[in-house]
């Protein structure tokens, strides 16, 4: 379709009918970034979500060239009748009604870090009474949450018309210790698959956060499913496991579990009235890092080889330069200048 500069995601719904996440839309000072279905056949866009029509055009501190970033969309409910969007940039996962063009549910707010930072993928489960959950890959805070949609006497379940503003959800289950985990998926067994994208790998975690499967991959992986796409297992609540835990186990005692470079920038701030400097430094640090590290190479075996080139480059450059006359006296010479 004529304008489609990035598609972060899609959904076929039919053979010829396509829901698409469409991100860096902005053309002139102003977000085009949106919701649509498109008739592939027509090219033309049957349904269409805009979304500096729902929010305030400065959230998120104004239109920009990756306003929203929405990242992930998916149709979910009755008949399908809702999309599940996850505009990243916004810190938040919404559940749109695809026939009046309202935000059913909306989990997180712009700036609410303690509830979401930059998410990826959420999956919308419900439990065994019909109460919506929402798991999520929470990637800035380096773990994956479960969210439960709480509405005191309200009607909770999707569908309901219970407005966003008269709920809550309440975090019934996390696992932290992963680094900027893109994906997560629960699995019929009550196990989670986690993308720990930036640990180069995929767990297959139980719900107290122990690894018993993972498989590294070369670089960065984004997604990965088993079965059927998406989540099909228990909610933790019905699984009966609720709580925080930290990732454990695996290869080497579970990349969670070994002192990386990030770490010990962490560690000399702390205690310190520059504690959350350093913190900020160890999380861009421990995000740029893997980027540019090997799969195959350690954190600090990296560090050491990227100080050991540039002190090799530059003491390369100096000595260059202090002989330079030399060199060139050298040069001249052999070509019998």
């Amino acid at each position: 379709m004529p304008g489609r500069l990035d598609t972060h995601d899609t959904t076929r719904l039919s053979e010829d009918r396509i829901l698409v996440a469409h991100m860096r839309n902005t053309e002139g000072g102003v977000s085009d970034d949106r919701l649509y279905v498109e008739n592939t056949t027509t090219g033309e866009a049957e349904w269409e979500w805009l979304f500096r029509e729902h929010y305030p055009n400065d959230t998120d501190g104004g239109f920009d060239a990756d306003w929203t970033h929405v990242n992930d969309v998916d149709v979910v409910g009755p008949d399908d009748g809702y999309v599940l969007a996850s505009p990243r940039n916004f810190d938040q996962v919404i559940l749109v009604d695809r026939s009046s063009g309202d935000i059913a549910m909306r989990l997180g707010s712009d700036g609410d870090h303690d509830t979401l930072f930059e998410q990826h993928n959420p999956d919308y489960l419900e439990r065994d009474d019909g109460t919506p959950v929402i798991l999520v890959s929470d990637s800035e805070n380096d773990r994956v949450v479960e969210y439960e949609r709480d509405c005191g006497d309200a009607d909770p379940r999707l569908g309901a018309g219970t407005p966003p503003e008269a709920c809550e959800w309440e975090q019934v289950w996390s696992v932290g210790g992963f680094n900027w985990p893109r994906d997560a998926d629960r699995l019929p067994n009550g196990n989670t698959l986690v993308v720990d994208t930036l640990n180069h790998r995929v767990v297959e975690i139980t719900p107290e956060g122990e690894v018993v499967w993972e498989f590294y991959a070369a670089w960065a992986p984004y997604d990965a499913e088993r079965g059927e796409k998406g989540s099909n297992g228990p909610t933790m609540a019905d699984h009966g496991t609720t709580g925080s835990y930290t990732v454990s186990g695996g290869g080497d005692g579970g990349v969670a579990d070994r002192y990386h470079v990030a770490d010990a920038i962490a560690d000399l701030g702390s205690y310190t009235p520059v504690e959350s400097t350093f913190n900020t430094l160890a999380t861009r640090y421990s995000h740029v890092e893997p980027w540019f590290r090997p799969v195959w190479m350690g954190s600090w075996a990296f560090l050491s080889t990227a100080l050991g080139v540039l002190l090799a480059v530059g003491w390369g450059l100096g000595e260059t330069l202090a002989r330079r006359e030399r060199i060139v006296a050298t040069i001249a010479s052999r070509r019998g200048d």
